[in-house]
C-alpha cells in the first residue's frame, strides 16, 4: 500500500497529453516529438502522457508506439513520470500491450475503456481490473463518456478500492459535481485529475490534484502558472488568466481537438501541424476560426506580459 501512496504523491500537477509530431507524409517525427516534450518539462509540467487520444494512439502501429515511448523516456531522463495511453479493443491486446509498454520504459498507463464496445458497470470493472493485473504499472483511468460512451461512475470505481494498481482518475465526464462525489465516496483513495481544459479552475476549486491538459502543448508556461495559482488559492489572478485562455481551451473539447491543438502549436512555436489520416489538415472557415482564436490569445498574453514587466 505504501508503494501506491508514493506513486500517487508523484502524480500531481500538470500532465500534458502530448501530441505526436508527424511529417507531412504521416511518418513519426521523433525528434520534433522529443523537442516538444523537453519544452514541456522546461516549462514546469509535472509529468507527460504520450499516446493519448490527442497523440493519435489509435492510428499508430506497435513499432510507432515503441518509438514514441522509448523516445519520451530518453528525453525525459527521469525528470518527471512518463505515462502512456493504452487504447485497445480487446482485453487480450490491452493486457499484452500493458506489458509491452512497461518493457519500453513507461512508468504508468492512462487506460481507455474498450474502444470496440460500450461496456456496462460489471464489464467496465472487469476490463480495468484485468488490465491492472497484466503489469506492475500504476493506472490512471481515462473517464471520457462523452467520447467513448462508457462512464466510470462512483459505482464503477467502488470495484477498484482494493486494486492497488489503479491510483488515479482522469475525470472528463463534463459534470463538475462528479469531482465532489468522488471525494465524498472515496476520500483520497484515488488521485483525481481534471481531464478537460475549460473546467480546470472549477475543478481546482473542488480539490483536484492534477490536470491532464491538451492546450498545455501550446502554452505550457501559462498553463502551469494557471494550475499553480489555483493550488495557491489565488483565484482572482487565476480567473484573469483563465479568461484569456478559455476561448482556446474550448478547442480541447471539439471532435477535431487533435488538428486544432496541433495548429495552435504550429502558430505559437512552429511545431509541425500534420496529422495522420483519416484526420486531414484544416481548411477554409474552420481553419480561420482556430487561427483567429489562438492569435487573440497570443496577443492578450503578450499584453499581459508587458503589464507584468
Amino acid at each position: 500500500m505504501m508503494e501506491r501512496i508514493d506513486i500517487m504523491a508523484k502524480w500531481k500537477g500538470v500532465f500534458p497529453a502530448v501530441t505526436t509530431k508527424l511529417t507531412k507524409d504521416g511518418e513519426i517525427d521523433l525528434q520534433a516529438t522529443k523537442n516538444s516534450i523537453d519544452r514541456l518539462i522546461k516549462a514546469g509540467v509535472s509529468g507527460v502522457i504520450v499516446l493519448p487520444m490527442l497523440g493519435e494512439n489509435a492510428s499508430m502501429s506497435i513499432s510507432d508506439r515503441e518509438q514514441i515511448i522509448r523516445g519520451a523516456v530518453e528525453v525525459v531522463a527521469g525528470r518527471v513520470p512518463v505515462l502512456s495511453g493504452l487504447a485497445e479493443v480487446t482485453l487480450e491486446s490491452a493486457k499484452a500491450n500493458a506489458k509491452l509498454y512497461e518493457s519500453f520504459g513507461a512508468q504508468g498507463l492512462m487506460v481507455f475503456p474498450s474502444l470496440g464496445y460500450k461496456t456496462d458497470v460489471r464489464e467496465t470493472a472487469s476490463w480495468y481490473k484485468n488490465i491492472a493485473g497484466a503489469s506492475s504499472l500504476p493506472i490512471m483511468i481515462y473517464n471520457n463518456p462523452i467520447a467513448y460512451g462508457v462512464d466510470c461512475t462512483v459505482e464503477v470505481l467502488k470495484h477498484f478500492v482494493d486494486t492497488p494498481e489503479i491510483v488515479c482518475v482522469k475525470e472528463e465526464s463534463g459534470d463538475i459535481r462528479r469531482v465532489t462525489d468522488l471525494y465524498v465516496e472515496f476520500g483520497d483513495r484515488f488521485s483525481v485529475f481534471c481531464g478537460v481544459d475549460d473546467l480546470i479552475v472549477e475543478s481546482s476549486a473542488l480539490g483536484v490534484t492534477g490536470w491532464v491538459s491538451g492546450m498545455t502543448n501550446v502554452w505550457p508556461t501559462e498553463c502551469v502558472e494557471l494550475f499553480n495559482l489555483c493550488a495557491q488559492n489565488k483565484y482572482a489572478e487565476a480567473r484573469e488568466l483563465y479568461q484569456v485562455l478559455t476561448p482556446s481551451f474550448h478547442l480541447d473539447t471539439h471532435v477535431k481537438l487533435v488538428q486544432y491543438i496541433k495548429l495552435g502549436e504550429h502558430l505559437v512555436y512552429g511545431a509541425p501541424e500534420w496529422t495522420r489520416a483519416p484526420r486531414l489538415p484544416l481548411i477554409g472557415d474552420e481553419r480561420e476560426f482556430v487561427v483567429s482564436t489562438v492569435k487573440k490569445a497570443i496577443d492578450a498574453l503578450a499584453k499581459r506580459g508587458k503589464k507584468a514587466a
